[in-house]
């Protein structure tokens, strides 16, 4: 039932646990009351995570960070998902946030858009779902029509997150509305000065999350900063998203066990008709399924984790650890809030920023009806010939 960490991945898990533990979890109500990082937390936290020898961990070596392989990242991830002190979407305390994406530039644009983004200097976002286009991206109306030494963008791109910040977007876009995501679709990275792209509102969510929509009217592009060649921006977008989905289960395992310590120790310390819960059937048999739970997405997403290091296809394994993640973690938020009681809705624990956010999951990167979807076209496939 465990997977056997190798030994510096197990060391710096228990290293992640004692920050989080230490700098996260004893301040995290008041630091969860924004939608972001304040400046001076940020630089606090920033700085105490350079002292635990946890900076740059997914850089490069050859870009002076540590180089985290997948698995790697997944502990941290994990660690850092049993606590609301950051927003749950994009908020490293760690280091820059880096798409994957932008190593793959050519040697002159990695100068101008990967380097800066290492050295902390500039930030990206990423832009693919749209109005009418979010678990379909074949259908995305967001066009780049080739004009000379230019592309010229039209559309709308939709849940952006910090879009007021960063200094360039990724846009995919699509190139040839007849190939749809079969070639169809290209990258560009677009300077947030570029004019025709426009910030056309925030959005308001159940969550801690102000994203953002995006409209561009006209905005031309030079063909240099188109990312790949064209046609190649879906392969581009689901690596990332590939391990965006093992992302997703390695939250879900931290916040599952993170509900299982508090569910634990509410059981213990509240009385009700003369016993503590934790003599109630009811609430024993709530604890045992998020348990059993725990056990399965963890042994499910290190061994995906560690299949993708190997440099197996692990797309398929991700969907499933993406839904299953997503699914059994908002069950452990609602099972530990049933546990709590009217405490549980309160803001005075954790457990209604967890069912919230969770919630929240089981729809982005993925929804799980459209990741059911297409693996039941590859178990078909793979079991209908026998």
């Amino acid at each position: 039932m465990e997977y056997e960490l190798p030994p510096e991945t197990a060391t710096l898990k228990k290293t992640v646990r004692a920050f989080v533990d230490r700098e996260l979890i004893p301040d995290e109500r008041r630091l969860s009351r924004t939608h972001k990082v304040l400046p001076d937390d940020r630089v606090r936290l920033e700085a105490a995570a350079k002292s635990a020898g946890l900076w740059n961990l997914n850089i490069p070596r050859k870009y002076g960070g540590h180089e985290l392989n997948l698995l790697g990242r997944t502990v941290v991830w994990e660690e850092f998902a049993r606590t609301i002190a950051l927003p749950s979407r994009n908020q490293s305390i760690t280091g820059p946030d880096v798409s994957p994406i932008l190593y793959h530039l050519p040697e002159e644009l990695q100068a101008e858009f990967l380097l800066p983004v290492i050295r902390g200097e500039k930030r990206s976002a990423f832009a693919q779902t749209e109005p009418e286009a979010g678990s379909d991206p074949g259908g995305m109306q967001t066009t780049a029509v080739r004009d000379g030494d230019n592309y010229v963008i039209n559309g709308r791109k939709r849940f952006i997150g910090f879009a007021d910040e960063v200094d360039f977007i990724q846009v995919f876009a699509a190139t040839d509305k007849a190939k749809g995501s079969r070639g169809g679709i290209t990258g560009f990275l677009v300077p947030v000065e570029t004019p025709g792209l426009i910030i056309a509102r925030q959005m308001e969510t159940m969550m801690r999350d102000r994203p953002f929509e995006l409209t561009f009217e006209n905005c031309r592009v030079p063909v240099a900063y188109r990312i790949g060649e064209e046609g190649a921006g879906f392969a581009f977008a689901q690596s990332w998203l590939t391990e965006g989905r093992i992302r997703h289960a390695a939250r879900g395992i931290g916040v599952i066990e993170r509900c299982i310590e508090l569910g634990v120790k509410r059981a213990q310390e509240r009385k009700t008709f003369g016993a503590p819960l934790a003599e109630r059937q009811a609430i024993q048999w709530m604890l045992v399924d998020m348990y059993v739970h725990l056990k399965q997405l963890r042994l499910m997403t290190y061994t995906t984790a560690a299949r993708h290091d190997a440099g197996h296809d692990v797309r398929f394994d991700s969907y499933s650890c993406k839904f299953v993640g997503d699914e059994t973690s908002f069950a452990a938020a609602d099972r530990c809030m049933q546990i709590y009681g009217g405490l549980g809705l309160t803001t005075d624990t954790p457990i209604e920023t967890f069912w919230r956010d969770q919630r929240s999951m089981i729809i982005t990167e993925g929804p799980t009806e459209v990741l059911k979807m297409a693996l039941s076209r590859h178990i078909l496939k793979e079991y209908g010939g026998r």
